[in-house]
């Protein structure tokens, strides 16, 4: 049973990735255009921090929303086995006809945390945090 406290707990990973970026549908020119020296067939290396918030009441008893050994399992499971280290056009099967923009790489972070216990993920909250740049996908 819950004791009436709604706290959110996150969980944050840092891992690395290379990609290169490269429209199929455009020439090699376009490319380069569009998507300047990360479209370099063998790509710029980044590193990113991924933070993950679930929420929920915390349970009487151990007064934890979640067990964080299992959250961290989660983003084990969600951002480090598919993600860390991969050139992530040839490692990671989603991106071989998706561009790896950062776009993409947090819409299939998000999709990889649907196995989250239903109603404790927090939809609202920061879900990759790229050297300056925030994205925050909002989900269903």
């Amino acid at each position: 049973s819950s004791c009436g406290h709604h706290v959110p707990v996150s969980c944050l990973v840092s891992f690395s990735w290379s990609h290169g970026l490269r429209s199929k549908p455009l020439s090699k020119e376009e490319n380069l255009k569009l998507h300047g020296k990360c479209s370099n067939p063998n790509g710029p290396g980044h590193n990113y921090k991924a933070v993950v918030t679930v929420h929920g009441e915390t349970d009487l008893v151990i007064r934890t929303v979640m067990n964080l050994t299992l959250l961290k399992a989660y983003m084990e499971e969600a951002v480090m086995q598919p993600l860390d280290p991969k050139t992530l056009d040839l490692g990671v099967p989603r991106f071989a006809d998706v561009v790896s923009v950062t776009e993409n790489v947090a819409v299939y972070i998000w999709e990889n945390l649907r196995f989250l216990p239903v109603g404790m993920l927090y939809k609202k909250d920061e879900l990759l945090s790229i050297s300056e740049n925030y994205l925050c996908p909002l989900g269903e």
